[in-house]
């Protein structure tokens, strides 16, 4: 019986590659049989990995570039096909929250930092856009593939203090099903974009803001824990099952979709 879920032969470039989730997705991959675009800001990082897999018999090259730079994108997609000669899919990883589009919790709500939102909208929502533009036509000239967006259940209910990212993820959203409609009318069903929306998962990054150096988690861990049917915060691993799913053809009916990795929380109303 073939394997479906294989992603042997594949080319996927992952943006945020450098990232904590984005290593998880670039790991999965490579366990999946594809070979790996790398791409992020940090030149060092993006190198280590690469090296990391091709030394253990993996393929994978470091692209270093700014998601809101489209020359960079274009340099970096370029840099693919000079490598490996086609390309199949893309993960856009890149994005996140940042300082400047947090509300704290004393502050006024008619005097939010509105150009911080603004960063943190941009780096979301359009850096899930210009690499589509840039390494979607390449998948488009392979003639087969699949893109994949990261959302965040951040996108269907309010999480207090990030506005920005709030709205930023639910404009993927949007895009997301947009494009993959108009996808499916000029490449039938070769080319398909869904989205993966994890849940709240615990790394370096948010430690401090859910859980307690001495045990035990914060008010605002507390309050995910509640709301989560699982009880618990996920592991970055737990999202490549649906991610290599996504990408492989084993989807091959699936597009315009959001698959929730979220331990229940997005379907849970708390009572």
């Amino acid at each position: 019986m073939e394997n479906n879920y294989s992603l042997a032969g594949k080319v996927i470039i992952v943006t945020g590659g450098t990232g904590i989730l984005g290593n998880a997705f670039v790991n999965g991959i490579v366990a999946a049989g594809g070979a790996v675009g790398i791409l992020g800001r940090n030149e060092t990082v993006a190198n280590e990995r690469a090296k990391a897999i091709n030394d253990n018999g993996g393929k994978a090259i470091a692209l270093v570039a700014d998601v809101l730079n489209e020359e960079e994108l274009k340099l970096a997609n370029q840099k693919v096909l000079d490598t490996f000669g086609r390309l199949d899919g893309l993960v856009n990883g890149a994005g996140g929250n940042m300082p400047g589009g947090v509300l704290l919790p004393d502050e006024n709500i008619f005097k939010m930092n509105l150009e911080g939102m603004k960063k943190v909208l941009e780096v979301n929502l359009w850096g899930t856009i210009l690499p589509t533009q840039v390494f979607g036509e390449s998948i488009a000239k392979t003639g087969k593939g699949s893109i994949v967006n990261i959302s965040s259940m951040n996108s269907k209910s309010a999480v207090t203090r990030v506005l920005g990212y709030n709205m930023g993820k639910a404009a993927v959203d949007c895009y997301n099903q947009w494009f993959a409609v108009e996808l499916a009318n000029r490449y039938g069903d070769a080319i398909r974009m869904n989205a993966l929306a994890p849940g709240f998962f615990l790394t370096e990054q948010n430690r401090n803001l859910l859980t307690k150096p001495e045990g035990g988690y914060t008010q605002r861990g507390e309050s995910v824990i509640r709301k989560t049917p699982f009880k618990r915060f996920g592991h970055p691993d737990e999202l490549i099952g649906a991610l290599v799913w996504l990408l492989s053809d084993a989807s091959a009916f699936v597009t315009g979709s959001m698959v929730c990795v979220d331990g229940g929380f997005s379907i849970f109303s708390g009572v």
